[in-house]
């Protein structure tokens, strides 16, 4: 039993699945949305900042406000500086004390009543503020921001910094870490006589505030982000889906599959990529229908090339088998007739197969049209016509009908035509060859005074190996390639041509090539 053999869906070895799967463009996309919003998302790195600027701001306070409480218990009576420092700690929210030159504690704000805030415990926190608590640290650590000391729960302020209590002549101030991170700012006042009053204060509102902040910017992230990542993902398959099956339907033409492949042509879009899809699925038709051109090119050539073969071995199977010296004669004129013929086909065939890559090539250069056809005229004039055949021109005045061009393919053109209607003509008739200016084309027109092509037919005398001649024109003497070649070498110019009836006269055939002016075409 033949082994069952895997869609390119589903086959990892498929070339158009390897494209997708390593170059999509799906996770740049993301990527490159995401990124725009992992900038906003430093927003949380710049709340670091705006909390040691608070927190510089709320140390100024501090030390301000020390200073000021030190001068209202200097100022105070030594029996209403206890109800003074109460009432003061009750104002300000911190804990104050009074110490004396030796360290000892003299007043308390927390033994005489006024508590001033408490240290909390980060073990009887809930899963909310532990989550709070350790991204603080983790950003502290991403911005390496500076770590303040241990605030210790002692009873004896003094004992936390003693440089604080000994700061006789100037305000200072300290900030210190709480347990549960908040910071504990400590602020000490001279007084005269040796004595200090130290303030501290719990700035946990600094800490609050900047978790608010985060949370309100993490809303805002995430929201970004849900909506960017959505987004994102729609352009992505607006993109990315389009161009997988554009790819696809390539790797399959590339591979030789071009006859069952249909390159989707996405009438439905109207941007870029459906711009893509239509070109490449015109290419492929293109493509396809080159293919079967070339064979069926192949096929006409192998028709062709049989006949005269075997013409040819008929005659020299015969001169084996014949003595008559007069049959053999004839079956030699066959041989050489054949032989030519031959020559002639393969000639004529092997033009035809390169000239489409040929006028690839060519370099086009301004050709005066008038100038050409007269030459090519007189050098016929010179050889003499079949038949006492006329030429009669009606040409332009020369430099009035400047086309771009190959020379030499453009000659091969019209001397095709005119031989063409050279051998339709009767004996001692006229061959006009006209030239003039309609709109933006120049139009040549070969008009001969023959039976004419009938209607059914005008198309197919383009055609290769399509030939019909003269009743007394002998056999083989024309391969049905010089209006196929003809055709092909105007329409690389940017031209055609078609073959008309002629009105003023009941028979004859017109070839009309139309050129476009050099002027025109520069200018495009």
């Amino acid at each position: 039993m033949a082994p069952a053999t895997a869609s390119p869906r589903s086959d990892p070895l498929d070339p158009a699945r390897r494209w997708s799967d390593q170059v999509s463009l799906t996770p740049r996309i993301l990527a490159v949305n995401v990124f725009a919003l992992l900038l906003l998302g430093g927003g949380f790195f710049y709340l670091d900042s705006f909390r040691t600027r608070i927190l510089d701001s709320r140390v100024m306070q501090v030390r301000r406000e020390a200073g000021l409480m030190a001068e209202a218990l200097n100022a105070a009576s030594p029996s209403s500086r206890p109800a003074l420092l109460t009432r003061l700690a009750r104002d300000t929210g911190g804990r104050l004390q009074l110490l004396d030159r030796d360290d000892r504690v003299l007043l308390d704000s927390q033994q005489l009543g006024e508590t001033g805030f408490a240290l909390v415990d980060p073990r009887t926190d809930g899963v909310g503020q532990r989550a709070a608590r350790w991204l603080d640290a983790l950003i502290d650590f991403i911005v390496r921001a500076p770590s303040s000391p241990a605030f210790l729960a002692d009873a004896d302020r003094a004992r936390i910094d003693p440089r604080v209590a000994r700061t006789t002549r100037a305000l200072s101030a300290t900030v210190w870490r709480a347990p549960d991170r908040t910071p504990i700012i400590t602020a000490a006042a001279p007084l005269p006589g040796g004595a200090v009053v130290l303030s501290t204060i719990n700035a946990r509102d600094i800490t609050e505030r900047v978790r608010v902040e985060r949370y309100r910017l993490s809303l805002v992230v995430l929201t970004a982000l849900a909506i960017s990542i959505a987004l994102s993902l729609y352009l992505a398959r607006t993109i990315v889906d389009p161009l997988r099956r554009l790819a696809r339907a390539a790797v399959r033409v590339r591979l030789g599959r071009a006859r069952e492949v249909v390159v989707p042509r996405l009438p439905d879009r109207r941007d870029e990529i459906g711009m893509l899809a239509r070109a490449l699925s015109d290419m492929s038709l293109a493509l396809r229908a080159r293919i079967d051109a070339t064979e069926a090119f192949a096929a006409d050539v192998t028709h062709e090339l049989k006949n005269p073969l075997a013409s040819l071995r008929s005659a020299v199977d015969a001169l084996a088998r014949i003595d008559d010296r007069e049959a053999q004669a004839r079956l030699l004129a066959i041989v050489a007739d054949d032989v030519h013929r031959l020559d002639r086909l393969i000639s004529d065939i092997s033009e035809a197969s390169r000239l489409d890559a040929q006028l690839s090539r060519a370099k086009f250069e301004r050709i005066d049209l008038t100038a050409m056809i007269a030459g090519l005229i007189a050098q016929r004039e010179q050889r003499g016509t079949v038949r006492d055949v006329r030429l009669h021109l009606d040409l332009l005045p020369a430099g009035q009908v400047p086309v771009m061009a190959e020379g030499a393919r453009l000659e091969r053109v019209f001397d095709n035509l005119i031989d063409n209607a050279l051998s339709f003509s009767p004996d001692r008739g006229i061959v006009s060859i006209g030239v003039r200016r309609v709109d933006g084309d120049i139009e040549v027109r070969v008009e001969d005074e023959g039976p004419g092509v009938p209607m059914e037919a005008r198309e197919a005398i383009f055609r290769r190996f399509h030939s019909v001649r003269p009743s007394e024109e002998a056999f083989g003497k024309h391969s049905g390639l010089g209006l196929a070649i003809a055709r092909t070498i105007v329409e690389a110019h940017q031209g055609s041509v078609v073959v008309e009836t002629r009105e003023d006269r009941l028979s004859g055939a017109r070839f009309v090539v139309k050129l476009p002016i050099a002027d025109v075409v520069e200018g495009e």
